[in-house]
């Protein structure tokens, strides 16, 4: 098993953030400032082309910690953030570019893409769970959540199917393609979003994510507008949904 080393920690507006690796992977984790024993700890899955420090990692961190004082925690995703592209990253963006200015489909690349990442990922994450479950502010049989929305749920789908530590999680945007078998193995509750006029997503698509999934608790947020118009309510709905089920003080979430 594999020990959390932090390199650098620094603290405000109520969170201590640390930087860390775990087998040379970089994420962040975010802590209450205060307060004593135990709190859930929630990963999260960042966007594609985003990483570990991008503004909606650090925001969802801040209504975590500060609302519920929960623990947040992400990782660069391989061949994000700090972590170098390998040859077959650079093919992959390219031809996503490519498909891009010609206004051509872009699951096709996407899809195989983060099917890819996520392969990596996976135990990436399940390695850095048992590193932080070893910390005492979290420590092991605790509660665990996920959300990632994009790539995050490319990751994140693949991640909850395997992991029996992660007891709910939100989910959104994605393709179903490669994510419907384990999809039909996740039955811990989930909240998903979609935007109901994605240029990139089609709404038939988010929809058969959402009916894959096999828990008996699971809510559809569909939202109006375009990929990128989501709204930052959708936020607060996902802290109020992991205060619920794992546990915290929702109710200071606007």
């Amino acid at each position: 098993m594999h020990d959390v080393q932090f390199t650098t920690e620094s603290s405000s507006n109520g969170m201590v953030e640390r930087d860390f690796t775990v087998a040379g992977v970089p994420g962040v984790l975010w802590s209450p400032a205060s307060g004593a024993g135990r709190a859930p700890l929630v990963l999260m899955g960042h966007g594609g082309g985003a990483h570990k420090r991008h503004v909606a990692m650090a925001g969802r961190a801040q209504q975590l910690v500060t609302g519920c004082g929960f623990h947040a925690a992400v990782l660069d995703a391989p061949g994000h953030g700090d972590r170098p592209r390998s040859a077959q990253d650079e093919q992959d963006v390219a031809a996503l570019r490519r498909a891009q200015a010609a206004g051509e489909p872009e699951g096709p690349v996407v899809v195989p893409y983060n099917a890819r990442l996520a392969e990596l990922a996976v135990p990436e994450y399940r390695a850095t769970l048992d590193a932080l479950q070893q910390l005492p502010e979290i420590g092991a049989g605790g509660p665990v959540g996920y959300v990632g929305i994009g790539l995050g749920t490319a990751i994140g789908v693949p991640l909850v199917a395997a992991e029996p530590r992660i007891t709910a999680a939100v989910f959104g945007l994605m393709w179903p393609d490669a994510l419907v078998e384990q999809a039909q193995r996740i039955t811990v509750p989930v909240e998903f979003a979609l935007q109901w006029d994605s240029e990139r997503i089609p709404r038939a698509a988010g929809l058969a994510l959402f009916d894959a999934f096999a828990s008996k608790d699971k809510t559809l947020h569909a939202g109006a507008g375009q990929h990128f118009d989501m709204p930052r309510v959708e936020s607060a709905s996902a802290v109020r949904f992991f205060a619920r089920h794992l546990g915290g003080a929702g109710a200071l979430v606007g």
